[in-house]
């Protein structure tokens, strides 16, 4: 029973003794701690979810005339998804600049009218980015950034309905429409753990007027179709090789 006693003894003398060396000023050395700091140069691959809204204005032309001559508004709205690649280079302790594609696959549907008596569904179902980004450093951990680039676009077709009574036209049929146009965005990274960020971005991108005919009815009416679209989307990207 003696050696337990014993070492609570010796044990309450220690902490005694480390307890006035404290009150006198005296501190153990402590182990030096090592800043993580995110590392921004790299290949990554990115993912995410977001929301669309379109918006597109119209006239209508029959051959050899202007049918509706006055601009119509239509819109859509709806999800998307969003794959993509790029490479960052961090250029100095504030400044990072890259090179990205992003890839949306979407359902951002709306309605389109040639004004005169026929309407029909369609939906903003796939668009491409390719562009660049550059950034500030608010923190080593918070990217504040601006993207510039190109993309292409698509709109579905769809069957053509009367806009008086919605009854369908049996050979009725809106063509589809794809082109090309110019994006500008503005987002925000934050560094997290082991080579992962998590991204926010709005994008508005503007694309060229381009016919989308109306067969199936007579005359053919030709639907001079104009939009823009703006997304918001946030998800993951991770920076190959990387770490935080």
């Amino acid at each position: 029973m003696r050696r337990p006693s014993s070492a609570v003894v010796v044990a309450s003398l220690l902490i005694c003794a480390a307890g006035t060396a404290v009150a006198d000023g005296y501190e153990p050395a402590r182990a030096p701690v090592t800043a993580q700091i995110p590392i921004w140069t790299g290949l990554y691959a990115n993912a995410g979810v977001g929301y669309g809204m379109w918006s597109a204005s119209t006239t209508t032309d029959a051959p050899g005339r202007c049918v509706s001559c006055a601009k119509t508004d239509h819109a859509g709205k709806g999800w998307l998804g969003e794959v993509g690649f790029g490479y960052d280079y961090q250029f100095s302790s504030r400044i990072v600049g890259g090179v990205l594609f992003n890839y949306n696959f979407a359902d951002i549907t709306g309605r389109t009218s040639d004004a005169v008596f026929t309407t029909a569904e369609t939906s903003n179902d796939s668009t491409w980015f390719i562009g660049a980004r550059a950034g500030w450093l608010m923190t080593p951990d918070i990217l504040n950034y601006w993207s510039v680039g190109y993309t292409q676009t698509n709109f579905s077709g769809g069957g053509l309905r009367n806009s008086y009574t919605g009854a369908p036209l049996p050979n009725g049929y809106l063509e589809s429409y794809s082109a090309s146009g110019w994006f500008v965005g503005s987002g925000l990274e934050v560094a997290m753990h082991d080579g992962w960020f998590w991204r926010s971005e709005v994008r508005y991108a503007d694309y060229s007027k381009d016919v989308r005919r109306e067969t199936g009815i007579s005359p053919v009416f030709q639907l001079n179709f104009d939009p823009f679209v703006g997304t918001a989307t946030t998800g993951v990207v991770y920076k190959l090789g990387s770490g935080h």
